[in-house]
């Protein structure tokens, strides 16, 4: 049996004890309930502190949790429930496109894909949920980081790498291809990220109308483009489960 953390298994315990608790606990509280020294818990309450975790209320000296445990809730919430939502369009599209659907959100400094159909055949394929993406090459990365101030900062910010010689990794390039990617609301990657391999994406919005992912198609470029541009019905049909997913995120009609 794998060995644990132990200062990581007292600071998970102490994360429960403040959020199962209607009130802000002191040191010797956190202490006695979790049979620490209070040295030893006031070293793990100061890391949580610095780190956003738990918050100190400057006038009682009492703890509670910090902003930031509410936001890696609320991405849990929000991821979560546009791979519910996500179910049944992915489903659809893969059957009338015939290629498999990714479902990306951002993460760090690129995709994450959070939702993977393959394609309907017969063929082996891997399953790539958990997989990591690159935001400058790929298409879901190119709608992210057009629609989302985050995603773009990361992406221009980050290092462009040439994975093939159709990646674009010049700052004007890249920055004019955002712009024909709100333009037209969809991205491409005609084997800018994989030789033989290309891939459309459109941005899903929740219902604040602000992005929350981007769902694309992905197969041989034979199959996906007609000549040197993909081919229209699949760009059609990902843009309708793009906003088939955002409507039912309450995104309103698009």
């Amino acid at each position: 049996m794998a060995r644990t953390i132990q200062s990581l298994e007292r600071a998970a315990a102490m994360l429960r004890l403040l959020a199962g608790g209607e009130r802000r606990l002191g040191l010797s509280e956190v202490a006695a309930a979790l049979g620490l020294a209070k040295g030893t818990a006031h070293g793990i309450l100061r890391t949580l502190q610095q780190e956003g975790f738990v918050e100190q209320d400057p006038a009682s000296g009492r703890y509670q949790l910090g902003a930031e445990m509410l936001r890696l809730g609320q991405s849990y919430l929000d991821v979560n429930e546009l791979r519910a939502r996500a179910l049944v369009w992915t489903d659809d599209l893969a059957r009338s496109s015939g290629e498999s659907v990714h479902l990306g959100v951002l993460h760090q400094s690129g995709v994450l894909i959070v939702h993977h159909v393959f394609r309907p055949d017969d063929s082996r394929q891997v399953l790539e949920v958990g997989a990591m993406q690159p935001l400058h090459s790929t298409a879901l990365g190119k709608v992210l980081a057009a629609y989302d101030p985050v995603a773009h900062a990361e992406a221009v910010e980050g290092g462009r790498e040439a994975f093939t010689d159709r990646t674009v990794t010049g700052a004007e390039e890249f920055e004019a291809v955002l712009d024909l990617t709100r333009a037209r609301g969809w991205a491409s990657d005609i084997e800018e990220t994989w030789a033989g391999v290309a891939s459309v994406a459109a941005p899903i919005h929740n219902r604040r109308r602000m992005p929350v992912g981007a769902v694309g198609v992905t197969g041989a470029v034979e199959r996906v483009c007609d000549g040197a541009e993909l081919r229209s019905r699949l760009v059609a049909a990902v843009r309708d489960c793009a906003r088939a997913v955002s409507r039912d995120l309450g995104a309103g009609r698009f």
